[in-house]
């Protein structure tokens, strides 16, 4: 008797935060995972504790997504390995702190090429193979900021993950009845080292404790929702409740309110 071999997930900025949760997650689960970032050293340890502790496949490919040809090169190397994604999830991001003209335009354009353009290219090259096997989940993981006003500061951090937000719909809705689900993934303040890597750390640290969430939880109901069959989801009844009173208020009072807040705070996050 033959037995299907193991779902596979490739997990983008697998070595912290939401990333590391998303592996965690996915390999108490017996999903075989290829985990990509930047530090080798941090994604090898990761590796070998999930083999161990769980027994599953777990191949680490280091890799910087700021290269314009980084996705293309991963995926070319999957294909020669005869590694074939069934999930992917879409973590990698950063934020980068300051007024938009105050950074020199390749550091704005590594972001977008990491935050937008790696996904939606994962995306595009790895869809394919998903309808065709019949089975495909796809997390995007935007942020609350996407659903709100822009602020003052991070100036394309919550413009990028409103497009993660718009592009996931559309997808969600496009893969109805191909067995592939994609979901947009809605953290607000999580426990990560994002806000470190973003220096905002100090700031944000003053935000009250109930504005948290910690990794493990955003990740578990993020799992629930892409397997519901959910093409947005929000984590938490906080975060809910602030995406559901900006699309209530005026534009004008919204954008005045994100203004005020935006002066000691960036909204949102992972």
């Amino acid at each position: 008797m033959t037995t299907n071999p193991p779902r596979r997930a490739l997990i983008t900025g697998a070595s912290s935060g939401i990333g590391e949760a998303f592996a965690r997650e996915l390999a108490s689960h017996g999903i075989a995972l290829v985990l990509t970032a930047r530090r080798t050293d941090r994604l090898e340890q990761l590796a070998a504790e999930l083999r161990s502790r769980h027994g599953v496949e777990a191949t680490v490919a280091p890799l910087d997504l700021a290269r314009p040809d980084a996705v293309e090169a991963l995926v070319a190397a999957l294909d020669n390995q005869h590694l074939p994604i069934d999930i992917l999830i879409n973590n990698a991001g950063y934020g980068v702190p300051g007024y938009f003209d105050e950074s020199p335009w390749q550091t704005h354009a590594d972001f977008i090429q990491v935050l937008m353009t790696a996904p939606t290219e994962l995306s595009h090259r790895l869809l394919p193979g998903m309808k065709a096997r019949g089975y495909g989940r796809i997390v995007n993981v935007a942020s609350l900021a996407g659903h709100i006003p822009g602020s003052a500061g991070h100036t394309l951090y919550g413009a990028s993950k409103a497009y993660l937000i718009r592009f996931s719909q559309s997808l969600a809705l496009e893969t109805l009845g191909t067995g592939v689900n994609v979901t947009a993934l809605c953290p607000g303040f999580t426990y990560s080292e994002f806000h470190d890597v973003s220096g905002s750390r100090q700031l944000v640290s003053q935000m009250p404790k109930f504005m948290w969430m910690d990794a493990p939880t955003v990740v578990r109901q993020g799992w629930q929702a892409v397997e519901a069959g959910k093409a947005v989801y929000v984590n938490g009844r906080v975060n809910g409740l602030i995406k559901s009173l900006f699309k209530l208020m005026p534009d004008a009072l919204a954008l005045r309110l994100v203004e005020k807040q935006g002066r000691k705070f960036r909204m949102g996050g992972h």
